[in-house]
């Protein structure tokens, strides 16, 4: 590699990697590993290019719409590192919104999510910049994100067993003022 790719430094990741190797003496160099620190740089910089980016970009292909009623995308599907162990999270966004005067592109909420979840991240955090981005961003009268996830760092480590999801959600504006309009979007986001 020895290049900086999308701002990254590519060359300076597989020097790590190849450290880290041999501080576990493993041999970098023997037959199956010679490419990992290669591999290993460009999944990182694949998983983590979400540094590189403002979500918050996706929200300007937005429409004037007098639509006012429920937005919602079910299992919207993300890869994420935690932050804690750099492993992956494996989940889905379940994100509904209600517009003010603009709508979002269905394929722009993906990218949003995407972007957000493209960078070392806590699933707690995650779900409320989605849902800080629609609401505030957007310029919505509400948003509300539930998240679901497994983490791999968990059911590696044996503290968690494996297939274990954790849930997390995050309401601004009217769901977050109106208990109604939040069991009707929860609802909703059940019947998928």
């Amino acid at each position: 590699m020895g290049e900086t790719t999308g701002g990254f430094d590519g060359a300076r990741i597989e020097r790590a990697v190849r450290e880290i190797l041999h501080a576990l003496g493993v041999d970098p160099e023997r037959d199956g590993l010679e490419e990992t620190p290669h591999r290993v740089a460009e999944a990182y910089m694949t998983l983590l290019s979400g540094l590189r980016e403002d979500p918050l970009r996706h929200l300007q292909t937005s429409f004037d719409e007098s639509a006012r009623d429920l937005v919602m995308m079910r299992d919207v599907p993300f890869v994420a590192l935690c932050e804690h162990h750099l492993l992956p999270m494996l989940g889905r966004a379940h994100v509904c919104y209600l517009p003010e005067s603009r709508v979002l592109g269905f394929s722009e909420i993906v990218r949003v999510v995407e972007g957000y979840a493209a960078r070392p991240q806590l699933q707690e955090r995650l779900t409320a910049q989605i849902s800080d981005a629609l609401h505030e961003g957007l310029g919505s009268r509400g948003s509300l994100v539930v998240v679901e996830a497994e983490h791999t760092c968990m059911a590696a480590t044996g503290a968690w067993r494996p297939g274990t999801t954790a849930a997390t959600s995050a309401a601004r504006g009217v769901f977050a003022e109106d208990p109604a309009r939040r069991a009707e979007a929860i609802a909703l986001l059940r019947t998928g």
